[in-house]
Formats: structure tokens, C-alpha cells, sequence
């Protein structure tokens, strides 16, 4: 639902869909010189000369991947944005260009797609990524966006998911967990207000989990730390569907096994307090929780003394044989088998 707190509701079939585009995208500057040609023409032009080009795209489905009972619409472009780039940066790449296409219902008024595009240049700004085109279309279903995310690297610096090795480190960026249970926080405020409209949540408990969920970040800087550290991962993934999703992914198209360690998950004192008071397993969330948008990578055994005590990373596994499975060891020094119970879209 869309909170109108500004009486003016401007229809979008007042501009049509030619006038929509002039109006929306007058605010999106090029910066990169691998743009040659960005929106105004049949097809933008990209010249990235003797680099690869690497390419990704996401959906955003209203009432799949996002409720506008608590997600502002600002915040949503913002994210939309993210979790795209997200992608770049876990193929080791830099990201340079975006194309931004939406489908809207008419109960979206102008001024509602005004603030989902001051969002998206607030993003494209900050991770200094051109808009370079994208389509507008109605919608019979709600709010939908599609965002193709485009970066640039040597070839010798891209890093896929296939290249862990049997005795490999496996390192995460940042802490896990924390988007997930600020998630549970809103769906509880969503329940609370619907029983009580005059309610008025204090949040304040909870705003670094919030964020995460709301106001994801990219790890655009960990190309560049690794870099200075003369680190190229074996292989990475992004954390958008749960870490043990992600390790499983890795070990399938690396063919290797691994043994994540339990008491060496990173997790956020506000995150760990957050599972005890809704009484959930601080574990459990956090190797399943997924939207986290953290790095998952794998390194040599060599590089170790490099990474060691980097508050930027946690070694928090180890590859193995592909014969030994995949598994949690927790404190107790049990092997669990590790499952993928994160985000599934397609499932019922």
C-alpha cells in the first residue's frame, strides 16, 4: 500500500509513456567512458574496449519480493539498484551501467514513480553506474522492476563459482543474519498495525537490522581490498539466497566438499539479540536467512597469513574433498549436513 501524504496525484497517462521516460530519467548523468550513447536513441552504445563485459538481471515482484506496507519507495529503487550490482561485484568486476525497465498498475500516481526514481538515482550515484535505458509499461498485478546490471574487468580478474579447490579457505565479507530478522521486525509491525491503525512502532532497537533489509549495500569495495592484499579469490558468489544456498552452490560447480564452522559465523550483537527475544536459532537464520548481499568466496590455503585478523573478512570454512559432502560443524564439533533452505522464489 502507498502512504498519499501529498494531496497531488498526477495521472501518468497525462504524459504518456514517451513524456514519463523524458521526465523520469532528466536526472541520470553519464560518468563512465565506456558510454558512448545512453538513453535517447534505439539501443545505448558501450565501447569497453579490450575489457569483458559481464552482465546480469533481476526481477522485482510486488508481493514476491517486496511489501509496500513498509518498504518506501525510495528505499525500493535504492535496493532494486543493489541487489543488482551485487552481482557484478561477485564476479570480481566493476560495475558501469544499469538499464532500468518498470511495469505499474494505475493506482500508482506520477509522484510514486517520482520517488522510486530518486531512489534509483540516489543508487546510481553512489556506486557511480550510468543509466543508460529500460522500458515503461502498465501493469495489471501491482509494481514490477527489472533492472540489467553491466560491469567491466581483464579477463584474468574475473572470478567464477567453479574455481574452489579442495583445500581452499572460505571467507565472508561483513556479518550474515541481519536482513533477515529485520524483516521478521517489519512483518511483525505489518501484523501489529493491522489489528491496532493507530499504533506507532518504536524501531529504534532495531534500525542496523532495518537497514539491511530496507538500504542494502553492495560490497563494491572488496574488489579493491583484495587487490591491495594481492588476493584473487578461487571463487565467489553473492549472499542473496541464504550462505548455505551459496557455499552449496559453489561446491557443485566446483565439485569440492566443505566444513563451515559454526562458532565462526559473523553476527551482529543487535542481530543475536533480536533471535533470543523472537526465540529463534541465531544459527539457523544465519546460514538461511539470504537478502544479506555479502560476499562468499574461497582463497588459497596460501594467502592465509594475507587476510588473517581483516576485520573486512571471516574465515569461516574450509574446502574439502568432494566425497566428504558438505557440512555445518558446530560448537559442539557435530558435522550436520548443510541443506539449502534459503530463498526460493518458485517455491509454494
Amino acid at each position: 500500500m502507498i502512504e498519499d501524504k501529498n494531496p497531488q496525484r498526477t495521472s501518468i497517462a497525462q504524459l504518456g509513456e514517451f513524456g514519463l521516460i523524458e521526465h523520469l530519467t532528466k536526472n541520470f548523468d553519464v560518468t563512465q567512458e565506456s558510454t558512448l550513447k545512453s538513453i535517447g536513441d534505439d539501443a545505448a552504445v558501450l565501447d569497453f574496449k579490450d575489457k569483458k563485459v559481464v552482465v546480469s538481471t533481476d526481477l522485482l515482484i510486488e508481493g514476491v519480493h517486496f511489501d509496500l506496507a513498509y518498504m518506501p519507495l525510495k528505499h525500493l529503487g535504492y535496493k532494486s539498484v543493489v541487489v543488482n550490482l551485487s552481482d557484478i561485484c561477485a564476479m570480481n568486476a566493476k560495475p558501469t551501467q544499469i538499464t532500468v525497465s518498470v511495469a505499474v498498475s494505475n493506482r500508482f500516481p506520477l509522484e510514486a514513480l517520482e520517488e522510486l526514481f530518486e531512489g534509483i538515482t540516489h543508487a546510481a550515484k553512489e556506486y557511480k553506474v550510468d543509466v543508460i535505458g529500460g522500458d515503461t509499461t502498465s501493469s495489471q498485478k501491482g509494481l514490477i522492476i527489472s533492472i540489467t546490471a553491466i560491469g567491466e574487468a581483464n579477463e584474468e580478474e574475473i572470478v567464477y563459482r567453479n574455481g574452489a579447490k579442495q583445500t581452499d579457505l572460505l571467507v565472508v565479507t561483513g556479518d550474515i543474519g541481519a536482513a533477515y530478522m529485520g524483516l521478521q521486525v517489519l512483518e511483525r509491525e505489518k501484523q501489529v498495525f493491522q489489528v491496532n491503525p493507530n499504533s506507532q512502532p518504536d524501531l529504534d532497537m532495531y534500525s542496523y537490522l532495518i537497514e539491511r533489509q530496507l538500504k542494502p549495500e553492495a560490497r563494491k569495495d572488496v574488489r579493491t581490498l583484495l587487490h591491495a592484499l594481492e588476493i584473487k579469490p578461487t571463487s565467489m558468489i553473492d549472499i542473496s539466497d541464504g550462505l548455505s544456498s551459496e557455499i552449496i552452490h559453489i561446491c557443485k560447480q566446483s565439485k569440492v566438499g566443505c566444513n563451515l564452522y559454526e562458532d565462526k559465523l559473523p553476527l551482529d550483537p543487535q542481530f543475536i539479540s533480536t533471535c533470543e527475544e523472537f526465540n529463534i536459532d541465531s544459527t539457523t537464520v544465519a546460514i538461511n536467512g539470504g537478502e544479506d548481499y555479502e560476499l562468499l568466496f574461497t582463497i588459497d590455503i596460501n594467502d592465509f597469513d594475507k587476510i588473517k585478523g581483516n576485520p573486512n573478512f571471516s574465515i569461516i570454512g574450509h574446502m574439502a574433498d568432494e566425497s566428504e559432502g558438505i557440512h555445518l560443524v558446530t560448537r559442539a564439533s557435530t558435522k550436520i549436513a548443510l541443506k539449502a533452505r534459503g530463498w526460493d522464489a518458485l517455491s509454494e
